[in-house]
């Protein structure tokens, strides 16, 4: 008898403390998510496993031990791509060279790289193929734990396809990209 007391009573006591829910719920909670919700995290998450997958086709580092960041600007944008874990220095090489690669492909118009892991339908990519040599400026730099991309336009079109590009990329990749801030 104690002990069904004793029970009782913790149960009346502690049961506020159970029923207690954080403020903001979680955008995996699915018993607090409605169903078109659910259905548009589904997809994004594979969606993310797609592109990752068909990014080891044309990207040589690993994507999981990687952050891309995307930071737009008035004038197009910079792309970083930075190692997770930064005594990773055989993962630094091989996400220099492929910017260096693709800064040059970039240039001549191929966005081949692009298309294969994104799709031909990706946002902003047909205004970028379509720019001729020397309307979009593309600057690669090395940087501490990997490398960056510059670009830069004066073409209003060009920056609106470059930011596009952006976000597309941004929700392709997920976990593994971030939206930067501009410098001040």
């Amino acid at each position: 008898m104690q002990k069904i007391a004793a029970l009782s009573f913790a149960l009346v006591v502690l049961s506020p403390f159970a029923q207690a829910q954080p403020l903001e719920q979680s955008k995996t909670d699915h018993a607090n998510m409605d169903h078109a919700a659910h259905i548009k995290m589904m997809a994004e998450t594979e969606r993310q496993a797609e592109v990752s997958e068909l990014g080891k086709d044309v990207m040589p580092f690993s994507l999981n031990g990687t952050t891309h960041i995307f930071t737009k600007n008035a004038q197009g944008g910079t792309q970083r791509v930075v190692v997770k874990n930064s005594a990773d220095t055989a993962q630094v090489i091989l996400i220099r060279q492929h910017l260096q690669d693709i800064r040059e492909q970039f240039l001549k118009g191929d966005f081949s790289g692009p298309s294969h892991i994104h799709g031909q339908d990706m946002p902003g990519l047909a205004e970028l193929r379509a720019a001729k040599v020397g309307q979009i400026a593309i600057v690669y730099r090395d940087i501490k734990g990997g490398a960056q991309l510059s670009y830069q336009t004066s073409d209003a079109t060009f920056v609106a396809a470059l930011h596009k590009w952006f976000d597309a990329q941004l929700s392709d990749h997920g976990k593994d990209a971030v939206e930067g801030h501009a410098h001040h």
